[in-house]
């Protein structure tokens, strides 16, 4: 049976991480969990001092690595990998919730070693059903569909091979499963994440879609991803 690490970075410590890290624990009970939290000042990685550092029960000690790093996704799921065990690497969106049947569908896809990266359906958090089009679409893969709110499941062979994610605070998953297709398929298990859509919510539904699809648009035409991400945190607020 293959390991697995999971990897979630966040903006900051706090009582939001623990519906994803229960779902994490729950669905992938084997898995090492490392949580990376932003740090504007640290170029390196760094372990956190803590006794019980996510204001959790004990479950969590012991089984959780927590670390300080760079502030952004690319940065961040850098770091947490460069500590993990696991033969397959997670990499999870703070606010994303696993499937309860994750660990069966993700032994199952990785029995074949010629699969090497995989990522879950997407769902949000809200019926509206404008959100429920946009979640069904993510059953495929193509650079608009599949992105890291799904939750990417790749080989530390495939990592490494890819050189990890760029470094870059936005748009760092699209990339990385850009150069990942080029190696092989990715695939789309049949599971479903369900995810945040506060940003939805307090945007609009239709509003921040545009939103999301014109920051891709302006990446995919040659955009720097830095520049993209401080447009992203000004349409945030």
């Amino acid at each position: 049976m293959l390991s697995l690490s999971i990897v979630i970075p966040t903006r900051r410590v706090g009582p939001h991480l623990k519906p994803c890290l229960d779902a994490c624990r729950r669905s992938l009970p084997g898995a090492e969990i490392i949580v990376v939290v932003a740090s504007a000042g640290a170029d390196s990685v760094q372990p956190v001092e803590q006794s019980d550092p996510l204001g959790l029960p004990g479950p969590i000690e012991g089984a959780t690595h927590v670390l300080s790093a760079t502030r952004g996704r690319g940065p961040q799921c850098n770091a947490g990998a460069s500590v993990a065990r696991g033969d397959l690497l997670l990499f999870l969106h703070d606010d994303s919730i696993l499937p309860r049947q994750a660990a069966a569908l993700t032994q199952s896809a990785f029995a074949s070693d010629q699969v090497e990266l995989a990522c879950f359906r997407l769902r949000f958090d809200d019926a509206h059903w404008l959100l429920g089009v946009y979640g069904w679409f993510s059953r495929f893969d193509s650079v608009l569909t599949s992105f890291g709110d799904q939750g990417i499941l790749i080989r530390r062979r495939a990592f490494d091979h890819l050189g990890g994610f760029p470094q870059w605070p936005l748009f760092e998953d699209v990339e990385l499963l850009r150069r990942a297709r080029r190696r092989a398929r990715v695939l789309k298990l049949p599971g479903v994440v369900t995810t945040s859509a506060v940003r939805f919510r307090r945007n609009g539904m239709v509003r921040q879609q545009l939103m999301n699809a014109g920051l891709i648009l302006r990446y995919l035409l040659g955009a720097a991803p830095t520049r993209l991400a401080e447009l992203y945190e000004r349409d945030r607020g």
